[in-house]
Protein backbone atom coordinates (compact mmCIF):
# COMPACT_ATOMS: atom_id res chain seq x y z
CA UNK A 1 0.00 0.00 0.00
CA UNK A 2 1.80 3.37 -1.46
CA UNK A 3 1.09 6.55 1.02
CA UNK A 4 -1.57 8.06 -0.10
CA UNK A 5 -3.80 4.26 0.21
CA UNK A 6 -2.52 4.19 3.32
CA UNK A 7 -3.75 7.89 4.47
CA UNK A 8 -6.65 7.62 2.37
CA UNK A 9 -7.09 4.41 4.38
CA UNK A 10 -6.94 6.22 7.54
CA UNK A 11 -9.24 8.79 6.69
CA UNK A 12 -11.52 6.49 5.86
CA UNK A 13 -11.60 4.61 8.86
CA UNK A 14 -12.04 7.75 11.20
CA UNK A 15 -15.39 8.68 9.55
CA UNK A 16 -16.78 4.84 9.31
CA UNK A 17 -19.46 3.73 11.87
CA UNK A 18 -18.58 1.62 14.61
CA UNK A 19 -20.21 -1.12 12.47
CA UNK A 20 -18.12 -1.40 10.04
CA UNK A 21 -14.95 -0.65 12.13
CA UNK A 22 -15.55 -3.62 14.11
CA UNK A 23 -16.22 -5.98 11.35
CA UNK A 24 -14.15 -9.42 12.25
CA UNK A 25 -11.27 -9.94 10.36
CA UNK A 26 -10.85 -13.83 10.90
CA UNK A 27 -13.62 -16.56 11.21
CA UNK A 28 -12.59 -16.57 15.00
CA UNK A 29 -13.62 -13.34 15.56
CA UNK A 30 -17.19 -14.00 14.15
CA UNK A 31 -20.13 -13.70 16.97
CA UNK A 32 -22.80 -15.84 16.03
CA UNK A 33 -24.36 -18.12 13.39
CA UNK A 34 -22.93 -21.03 15.37
CA UNK A 35 -25.37 -23.81 13.98
CA UNK A 36 -23.63 -22.29 10.98
CA UNK A 37 -19.74 -22.01 11.77
CA UNK A 38 -19.22 -24.00 15.07
CA UNK A 39 -16.78 -26.57 14.94
CA UNK A 40 -18.27 -29.35 12.53
CA UNK A 41 -20.28 -27.89 10.86
CA UNK A 42 -20.89 -28.01 7.23
CA UNK A 43 -19.97 -24.24 6.26
CA UNK A 44 -17.28 -24.04 8.89
CA UNK A 45 -15.75 -27.29 6.80
CA UNK A 46 -16.40 -25.66 3.66
CA UNK A 47 -14.46 -22.74 4.81
CA UNK A 48 -11.40 -24.15 6.53
CA UNK A 49 -11.43 -26.42 3.50
CA UNK A 50 -11.55 -23.61 0.92
CA UNK A 51 -13.91 -25.70 -1.49
CA UNK A 52 -17.64 -23.50 -1.14
CA UNK A 53 -19.91 -24.42 -3.61
CA UNK A 54 -22.21 -21.85 -4.37
CA UNK A 55 -24.94 -20.66 -1.83
CA UNK A 56 -27.09 -19.20 -0.71
CA UNK A 57 -27.10 -16.57 2.82
CA UNK A 58 -30.64 -16.17 3.54
CA UNK A 59 -31.25 -13.96 6.78
CA UNK A 60 -32.13 -10.59 9.24
CA UNK A 61 -30.58 -7.33 8.42
CA UNK A 62 -27.37 -7.40 10.78
CA UNK A 63 -26.85 -10.78 11.25
CA UNK A 64 -23.27 -11.24 9.57
CA UNK A 65 -24.45 -12.57 6.03
CA UNK A 66 -22.10 -9.55 4.04
CA UNK A 67 -19.61 -9.86 6.76
CA UNK A 68 -19.00 -13.55 6.34
CA UNK A 69 -18.83 -12.95 2.90
CA UNK A 70 -15.93 -11.03 3.77
CA UNK A 71 -13.99 -12.92 5.60
CA UNK A 72 -13.99 -15.81 2.71
CA UNK A 73 -12.94 -13.13 0.21
CA UNK A 74 -10.22 -12.74 2.41
CA UNK A 75 -9.26 -16.77 2.89
CA UNK A 76 -10.36 -18.18 -0.65
CA UNK A 77 -7.76 -18.83 -3.51
CA UNK A 78 -10.28 -17.89 -6.06
CA UNK A 79 -10.49 -14.13 -7.27
CA UNK A 80 -13.50 -12.50 -5.55
CA UNK A 81 -16.18 -10.48 -7.48
CA UNK A 82 -18.65 -8.38 -5.40
CA UNK A 83 -22.07 -7.10 -7.27
CA UNK A 84 -25.04 -5.63 -5.13
CA UNK A 85 -28.32 -6.24 -7.33
CA UNK A 86 -30.02 -2.99 -6.72
CA UNK A 87 -26.78 -1.11 -8.65
CA UNK A 88 -26.09 -3.31 -11.62
CA UNK A 89 -27.74 -4.93 -14.43
CA UNK A 90 -27.49 -7.85 -16.40
CA UNK A 91 -24.65 -6.24 -18.93
CA UNK A 92 -22.55 -6.09 -15.58
CA UNK A 93 -23.11 -9.22 -14.62
CA UNK A 94 -22.38 -10.77 -18.18
CA UNK A 95 -19.10 -9.31 -17.93
CA UNK A 96 -17.80 -10.69 -14.37
CA UNK A 97 -18.79 -14.28 -16.29
CA UNK A 98 -16.38 -13.49 -19.12
CA UNK A 99 -13.55 -12.31 -16.75
CA UNK A 100 -14.55 -16.12 -14.73
CA UNK A 101 -14.17 -17.90 -18.11
CA UNK A 102 -11.01 -15.84 -19.17
CA UNK A 103 -9.47 -16.70 -15.36
CA UNK A 104 -10.40 -20.37 -15.39
CA UNK A 105 -9.12 -21.25 -18.38
CA UNK A 106 -5.73 -18.72 -18.44
CA UNK A 107 -4.86 -19.39 -14.78
CA UNK A 108 -7.25 -22.23 -14.13
CA UNK A 109 -8.23 -19.86 -10.96
CA UNK A 110 -12.44 -20.33 -10.37
CA UNK A 111 -13.75 -16.98 -9.72
CA UNK A 112 -16.49 -16.23 -6.48
CA UNK A 113 -19.21 -13.95 -7.41
CA UNK A 114 -21.01 -12.52 -4.42
CA UNK A 115 -24.26 -10.72 -5.05
CA UNK A 116 -25.52 -9.15 -2.54
CA UNK A 117 -29.32 -8.38 -2.20
CA UNK A 118 -30.00 -11.41 -4.70
CA UNK A 119 -33.51 -11.03 -4.24
CA UNK A 120 -33.20 -7.61 -5.97
CA UNK A 121 -32.68 -9.40 -9.45
CA UNK A 122 -36.03 -10.59 -11.53
CA UNK A 123 -36.37 -13.91 -12.87
CA UNK A 124 -34.77 -13.12 -16.29
CA UNK A 125 -31.85 -11.98 -14.85
CA UNK A 126 -31.03 -14.53 -12.06
CA UNK A 127 -31.33 -16.83 -15.34
CA UNK A 128 -28.14 -15.37 -17.07
CA UNK A 129 -26.28 -16.88 -14.06
CA UNK A 130 -27.52 -20.45 -14.49
CA UNK A 131 -25.47 -21.94 -16.80
CA UNK A 132 -22.33 -20.93 -16.25
CA UNK A 133 -23.05 -21.83 -12.19
CA UNK A 134 -23.99 -25.01 -12.75
CA UNK A 135 -21.01 -25.98 -15.25
CA UNK A 136 -18.86 -24.78 -12.56
CA UNK A 137 -17.37 -21.24 -14.00
CA UNK A 138 -18.86 -19.48 -11.20
CA UNK A 139 -18.95 -20.19 -7.41
CA UNK A 140 -22.36 -17.93 -6.44
CA UNK A 141 -22.44 -16.70 -2.95
CA UNK A 142 -25.66 -14.98 -2.85
CA UNK A 143 -27.14 -12.89 0.31
CA UNK A 144 -30.92 -12.06 0.96
CA UNK A 145 -33.32 -11.09 3.69
CA UNK A 146 -35.91 -12.76 1.61
CA UNK A 147 -37.16 -16.38 1.87
CA UNK A 148 -34.84 -17.33 -1.17
CA UNK A 149 -37.33 -20.17 -2.07
CA UNK A 150 -39.65 -17.06 -3.22
CA UNK A 151 -37.26 -14.91 -3.90
CA UNK A 152 -34.53 -17.16 -6.10
CA UNK A 153 -34.87 -19.10 -9.02
CA UNK A 154 -35.46 -22.83 -8.50
CA UNK A 155 -32.46 -23.65 -10.62
CA UNK A 156 -30.16 -21.96 -8.49
CA UNK A 157 -31.54 -22.79 -5.69
CA UNK A 158 -31.32 -26.88 -6.46
CA UNK A 159 -27.38 -26.03 -7.33
CA UNK A 160 -26.77 -24.26 -4.41
CA UNK A 161 -26.66 -24.83 -0.68
CA UNK A 162 -28.95 -22.64 1.24
CA UNK A 163 -27.34 -21.42 4.58
CA UNK A 164 -30.07 -19.62 6.91
CA UNK A 165 -28.98 -16.96 9.59
CA UNK A 166 -30.36 -16.32 12.56
CA UNK A 167 -31.04 -13.17 14.40
CA UNK A 168 -28.13 -12.71 16.92
CA UNK A 169 -29.03 -13.56 20.49
CA UNK A 170 -28.79 -11.39 23.44
CA UNK A 171 -25.34 -12.46 24.87
CA UNK A 172 -23.80 -12.13 21.08
CA UNK A 173 -24.97 -9.00 20.72
CA UNK A 174 -23.96 -8.40 24.44
CA UNK A 175 -20.19 -9.76 23.95
CA UNK A 176 -19.93 -7.59 20.10
CA UNK A 177 -20.78 -4.70 22.35
CA UNK A 178 -18.03 -5.40 25.14
CA UNK A 179 -15.10 -6.19 22.29
CA UNK A 180 -15.89 -2.83 21.13
CA UNK A 181 -16.06 -1.47 24.23
CA UNK A 182 -12.27 -3.21 24.71
CA UNK A 183 -10.94 -1.76 21.04
CA UNK A 184 -8.48 0.84 21.39
CA UNK A 185 -7.93 0.50 17.78
CA UNK A 186 -11.02 0.09 16.45
CA UNK A 187 -13.40 0.71 19.19
CA UNK A 188 -14.28 3.08 21.56
CA UNK A 189 -11.86 2.39 24.49
CA UNK A 190 -10.12 5.66 23.53
CA UNK A 191 -13.08 7.43 25.29
CA UNK A 192 -12.44 5.87 28.73
CA UNK A 193 -16.63 4.53 28.80
CA UNK A 194 -18.15 3.04 31.63
CA UNK A 195 -21.37 0.92 30.94
CA UNK A 196 -23.81 -0.11 32.77
CA UNK A 197 -24.22 -3.95 32.67
CA UNK A 198 -28.12 -3.10 32.85
CA UNK A 199 -27.55 -0.40 29.59
CA UNK A 200 -25.98 -3.07 27.86
CA UNK A 201 -28.53 -5.46 28.25
CA UNK A 202 -31.03 -2.88 27.50
CA UNK A 203 -29.58 -2.28 23.52
CA UNK A 204 -29.18 -6.49 23.10
CA UNK A 205 -32.92 -6.52 23.93
CA UNK A 206 -34.39 -4.00 21.83
CA UNK A 207 -32.06 -3.92 18.10
CA UNK A 208 -33.57 -7.75 17.66
CA UNK A 209 -30.92 -9.30 16.68
CA UNK A 210 -29.46 -6.86 14.36
CA UNK A 211 -25.57 -6.17 15.31
CA UNK A 212 -25.36 -3.22 13.44
CA UNK A 213 -28.53 -1.86 15.14
CA UNK A 214 -26.28 -2.35 18.54
CA UNK A 215 -23.93 -1.18 17.62
CA UNK A 216 -24.93 1.84 16.01
CA UNK A 217 -26.86 2.79 19.60
CA UNK A 218 -23.87 1.91 21.70
CA UNK A 219 -21.54 4.30 19.34
CA UNK A 220 -24.77 6.95 19.63
CA UNK A 221 -24.54 6.91 23.67
CA UNK A 222 -21.50 7.43 23.97
CA UNK A 223 -20.23 9.47 21.44
CA UNK A 224 -23.38 12.20 23.01
CA UNK A 225 -21.60 12.07 26.11
CA UNK A 226 -18.32 12.15 25.38
CA UNK A 227 -18.71 15.99 25.39
CA UNK A 228 -19.76 16.15 28.57
CA UNK A 229 -16.43 14.53 29.67
CA UNK A 230 -15.66 10.92 30.61
CA UNK A 231 -19.19 9.35 28.73
CA UNK A 232 -21.18 7.27 31.54
CA UNK A 233 -23.78 5.39 29.64
CA UNK A 234 -26.45 4.19 31.70
CA UNK A 235 -29.89 3.01 30.90
CA UNK A 236 -31.26 6.54 30.83
CA UNK A 237 -29.06 7.26 28.13
CA UNK A 238 -29.50 3.97 26.10
CA UNK A 239 -33.07 4.83 26.55
CA UNK A 240 -32.77 8.52 24.94
CA UNK A 241 -30.53 6.70 22.16
CA UNK A 242 -32.26 3.81 21.25
CA UNK A 243 -34.54 5.32 17.94
CA UNK A 244 -38.20 4.12 18.00
CA UNK A 245 -38.38 0.02 18.12
CA UNK A 246 -40.04 -0.63 14.50
CA UNK A 247 -40.87 -4.52 14.15
CA UNK A 248 -39.86 -6.06 11.51
CA UNK A 249 -43.01 -6.32 8.94
CA UNK A 250 -41.43 -6.00 5.40
CA UNK A 251 -44.85 -6.09 3.38
CA UNK A 252 -43.21 -7.63 0.85
CA UNK A 253 -41.21 -9.84 2.14
CA UNK A 254 -40.65 -12.98 3.86
CA UNK A 255 -41.83 -11.38 7.33
CA UNK A 256 -45.02 -10.41 5.79
CA UNK A 257 -46.19 -14.29 5.46
CA UNK A 258 -44.49 -15.20 8.88
CA UNK A 259 -46.97 -12.83 10.54
CA UNK A 260 -49.59 -13.14 8.87
CA UNK A 261 -49.51 -16.47 9.20
CA UNK A 262 -48.97 -16.36 13.09
CA UNK A 263 -51.46 -13.85 13.72
CA UNK A 264 -54.18 -16.79 11.78
CA UNK A 265 -52.59 -19.72 13.66
CA UNK A 266 -52.82 -17.83 17.06
CA UNK A 267 -56.81 -17.27 15.97
CA UNK A 268 -57.16 -20.63 15.19
CA UNK A 269 -55.43 -21.36 18.75
CA UNK A 270 -57.95 -19.60 20.38
CA UNK A 271 -55.41 -17.56 22.21
CA UNK A 272 -56.83 -13.99 21.82
CA UNK A 273 -53.57 -12.08 23.33
CA UNK A 274 -50.62 -13.42 20.83
CA UNK A 275 -53.42 -12.94 17.99
CA UNK A 276 -53.64 -9.33 19.33
CA UNK A 277 -49.49 -8.40 19.24
CA UNK A 278 -49.42 -9.76 16.03
CA UNK A 279 -52.26 -7.81 15.02
CA UNK A 280 -50.75 -4.90 16.40
CA UNK A 281 -46.96 -6.13 14.61
CA UNK A 282 -48.86 -5.95 11.42
CA UNK A 283 -50.57 -2.28 12.02
CA UNK A 284 -47.44 -0.80 13.19
CA UNK A 285 -45.37 -2.13 10.14
CA UNK A 286 -47.49 -0.36 7.83
CA UNK A 287 -49.47 -3.47 6.80
CA UNK A 288 -52.79 -2.57 4.43
CA UNK A 289 -55.76 -3.01 7.06
CA UNK A 290 -57.64 -4.49 4.30
CA UNK A 291 -55.07 -7.79 3.53
CA UNK A 292 -55.49 -7.89 7.53
CA UNK A 293 -59.28 -8.17 7.31
CA UNK A 294 -59.61 -10.88 4.44
CA UNK A 295 -57.30 -12.81 6.61
CA UNK A 296 -59.71 -12.86 9.53
CA UNK A 297 -63.31 -13.23 6.48
CA UNK A 298 -61.09 -16.33 6.01
CA UNK A 299 -60.38 -17.64 9.20
CA UNK A 300 -63.88 -16.97 9.91
CA UNK A 301 -64.86 -19.88 7.66
CA UNK A 302 -61.66 -22.37 7.52
CA UNK A 303 -61.12 -22.58 11.31
CA UNK A 304 -64.68 -21.46 12.95
CA UNK A 305 -67.23 -22.48 10.21
CA UNK A 306 -70.02 -23.64 11.63
CA UNK A 307 -69.23 -23.65 15.04
CA UNK A 308 -70.36 -20.59 15.16
CA UNK A 309 -71.31 -18.99 11.95
CA UNK A 310 -71.85 -15.77 13.67
CA UNK A 311 -67.83 -15.32 12.98
CA UNK A 312 -68.52 -15.21 8.96
CA UNK A 313 -70.74 -12.39 9.95
CA UNK A 314 -68.02 -10.75 12.09
CA UNK A 315 -65.60 -11.45 9.23
CA UNK A 316 -67.94 -9.70 6.68
CA UNK A 317 -68.32 -6.91 8.86
CA UNK A 318 -64.98 -6.25 9.72
CA UNK A 319 -63.89 -5.75 5.95
CA UNK A 320 -67.18 -3.66 4.71
CA UNK A 321 -65.76 -1.32 8.55
CA UNK A 322 -62.13 -1.13 7.27
CA UNK A 323 -62.89 -0.33 3.43
CA UNK A 324 -65.61 2.44 4.80
CA UNK A 325 -63.51 4.18 7.93
CA UNK A 326 -59.81 3.22 7.28
CA UNK A 327 -56.97 3.37 9.41
CA UNK A 328 -56.73 4.60 12.56
CA UNK A 329 -60.08 3.89 13.66
CA UNK A 330 -60.74 0.66 11.79
CA UNK A 331 -57.91 -1.02 14.31
CA UNK A 332 -60.68 -1.04 16.64
CA UNK A 333 -63.05 -3.45 14.14
CA UNK A 334 -59.75 -5.42 13.65
CA UNK A 335 -59.17 -6.23 17.31
CA UNK A 336 -62.78 -6.86 18.13
CA UNK A 337 -62.88 -9.34 15.17
CA UNK A 338 -59.44 -11.14 16.51
CA UNK A 339 -60.35 -11.11 19.54
CA UNK A 340 -64.11 -12.63 18.93
CA UNK A 341 -62.07 -15.36 16.21
CA UNK A 342 -59.67 -16.39 19.22
CA UNK A 343 -62.27 -16.73 21.61
CA UNK A 344 -64.81 -18.45 19.13
CA UNK A 345 -65.33 -22.80 19.23
CA UNK A 346 -63.57 -23.83 16.50
CA UNK A 347 -64.42 -26.25 13.37
CA UNK A 348 -62.52 -26.69 10.05
CA UNK A 349 -64.80 -29.33 8.99
CA UNK A 350 -66.59 -27.12 5.82
CA UNK A 351 -62.66 -26.35 4.61
CA UNK A 352 -62.28 -30.15 4.77
CA UNK A 353 -65.59 -31.01 3.09
CA UNK A 354 -64.91 -28.50 0.24
CA UNK A 355 -61.53 -29.62 0.02
CA UNK A 356 -62.37 -33.47 -0.34
CA UNK A 357 -65.05 -32.52 -2.54
CA UNK A 358 -62.59 -30.71 -5.05
CA UNK A 359 -60.43 -33.50 -5.19
CA UNK A 360 -62.84 -36.03 -5.92
CA UNK A 361 -63.72 -33.50 -8.91
CA UNK A 362 -60.60 -33.24 -10.29
CA UNK A 363 -59.06 -36.75 -9.95
CA UNK A 364 -62.16 -38.85 -10.39
CA UNK A 365 -64.53 -39.18 -13.53
CA UNK A 366 -67.54 -36.42 -13.50
CA UNK A 367 -70.68 -37.57 -12.04
CA UNK A 368 -73.68 -37.35 -14.13
CA UNK A 369 -76.48 -35.21 -13.02
CA UNK A 370 -79.61 -37.70 -12.01
CA UNK A 371 -82.46 -37.24 -13.83
CA UNK A 372 -84.93 -35.90 -11.37
CA UNK A 373 -82.49 -33.10 -10.74
CA UNK A 374 -81.85 -31.76 -14.11
CA UNK A 375 -83.24 -28.72 -15.32
CA UNK A 376 -87.19 -29.56 -16.31
CA UNK A 377 -88.30 -25.93 -16.69
CA UNK A 378 -88.58 -25.81 -20.44
CA UNK A 379 -90.78 -27.89 -23.03
CA UNK A 380 -89.77 -30.81 -24.02
CA UNK A 381 -87.69 -31.78 -20.79
CA UNK A 382 -90.21 -34.06 -20.01
CA UNK A 383 -90.47 -36.06 -22.91
CA UNK A 384 -86.08 -36.13 -22.10
CA UNK A 385 -87.26 -37.70 -18.73
CA UNK A 386 -85.69 -34.68 -16.88
CA UNK A 387 -87.35 -33.88 -13.45
CA UNK A 388 -88.92 -37.23 -13.47
CA UNK A 389 -89.47 -38.77 -9.61
CA UNK A 390 -88.57 -35.49 -7.93
CA UNK A 391 -89.56 -35.07 -4.54
CA UNK A 392 -90.17 -31.19 -3.61
CA UNK A 393 -88.87 -30.75 -0.15
CA UNK A 394 -91.22 -28.08 0.85
CA UNK A 395 -94.15 -30.27 0.24
CA UNK A 396 -93.05 -32.24 3.37
CA UNK A 397 -94.53 -31.00 6.68
CA UNK A 398 -90.46 -30.32 8.31
CA UNK A 399 -89.47 -29.00 4.30
CA UNK A 400 -87.27 -32.22 4.58
CA UNK A 401 -87.15 -35.24 2.51
CA UNK A 402 -84.77 -38.17 1.84
CA UNK A 403 -83.52 -38.57 -1.81
CA UNK A 404 -80.38 -38.87 -4.10
CA UNK A 405 -78.99 -35.89 -4.67
CA UNK A 406 -75.58 -36.96 -6.16
CA UNK A 407 -75.96 -40.06 -8.16
CA UNK A 408 -73.53 -42.08 -6.22
CA UNK A 409 -72.38 -42.67 -2.49
CA UNK A 410 -70.17 -39.95 -1.55
CA UNK A 411 -69.03 -38.45 2.14
CA UNK A 412 -67.51 -35.31 2.41
CA UNK A 413 -68.82 -33.25 5.71
CA UNK A 414 -67.94 -34.28 9.31
CA UNK A 415 -69.68 -32.26 11.14
CA UNK A 416 -67.33 -32.20 14.70
CA UNK A 417 -69.14 -31.74 17.92
CA UNK A 418 -68.15 -27.97 18.63
CA UNK A 419 -70.18 -25.06 19.34
CA UNK A 420 -73.07 -24.73 17.22
CA UNK A 421 -72.37 -27.17 14.71
CA UNK A 422 -73.16 -30.04 17.30
CA UNK A 423 -76.59 -28.80 17.23
CA UNK A 424 -77.16 -28.18 13.63
CA UNK A 425 -75.22 -31.96 12.99
CA UNK A 426 -77.80 -33.43 15.58
CA UNK A 427 -80.66 -31.81 13.81
CA UNK A 428 -79.60 -33.08 10.30
CA UNK A 429 -79.14 -36.47 11.22
CA UNK A 430 -82.13 -36.42 13.29
CA UNK A 431 -84.06 -35.65 9.89
CA UNK A 432 -82.10 -37.87 7.90
CA UNK A 433 -83.25 -40.75 9.95
CA UNK A 434 -86.59 -39.86 9.85
CA UNK A 435 -86.40 -39.19 6.44
CA UNK A 436 -89.23 -37.01 6.34
CA UNK A 437 -93.07 -37.58 6.82
CA UNK A 438 -95.68 -37.65 3.86
CA UNK A 439 -95.93 -34.58 1.57
CA UNK A 440 -99.07 -32.45 2.20
CA UNK A 441 -99.46 -31.86 -1.45
CA UNK A 442 -98.05 -33.45 -4.53
CA UNK A 443 -95.67 -31.19 -6.98
CA UNK A 444 -95.73 -32.56 -10.35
Amino acid sequence: MDLFAEQEQKSLGRVQPLAVRMRPRTLDEFVGQRKLLGPGQLLRRLLDGDCLTSAIFYGPPGCGKTTLARLIAGQTKGAWETLHAAEVGVKDVRAVIERAKSRLFTEQQRTVLFLDEIHRFNRAQQDVLLRDVEEGVLILIGATTENPFFAVNSPLISRSHVFRFEPLDESDLTRLMAMALSDQERGLARFQPVCDDDALRLIASRCNGDARQALTTLEAAVLSEAARGRPHVSVEVVTQSLQRSVATHDRQGDSHYDIASALIKSMRGSDPDAALYWLARMIEGGEDPRFIARRIAICASEDIGNADPRALLVGAATLQVVNLVGLPECEYALAQAVIYLSCAPKSNSAALAIGAAREDVRTQPPLPVPPHLRDASYRGAAALGHGGGYLYPHDFPEGFCVQDYLGAVRKYYNPTQHGDEARLAAQWRARRKDGGTAPEKSNP
